[in-house]
């Protein structure tokens, strides 16, 4: 099993990969299936497929002479989590503004 090693927002940060991510989440899909979406030659989408699946976004299983790319959940933990973050500050920024509206409200 692949380990973390990248950083996860400069995995994302290609749009490539991005449209990679996207596209995958129809269905599982072959790399050349992958590749036919992009102009760019089938080693550059093989090393962004390298990329994807190093950090965890992606697993790939062999199946006769075809390797298919699957999404995983394991690569957007990161970013749940660091999103998760901004959606508490959110939620506490939100709550003292209704509050401070009640009271002006009542007063």
């Amino acid at each position: 099993m692949a380990q973390p090693t990248l950083d996860t927002f400069q995995v994302i940060a290609d749009p490539s990969r991005r449209k990679m991510l996207m596209l995958l989440t129809e269905d599982s899909l072959t790399i050349n299936s992958l590749a036919e979406n992009f102009d760019m030659s089938r080693p550059a989408v093989s090393k962004h497929i390298k990329i994807l699946y190093s950090a965890g976004f992606i697993s790939i299983q062999d199946i006769g002479r075809e390797r298919y790319c699957t999404l995983k959940q394991d690569g957007f933990n990161e970013l749940r989590k660091w999103i998760s973050y901004f959606d508490g500050f959110w939620i506490s920024k939100l709550k003292n503004l209704e509050t401070l509206l009640n009271n002006k409200l009542t007063n």
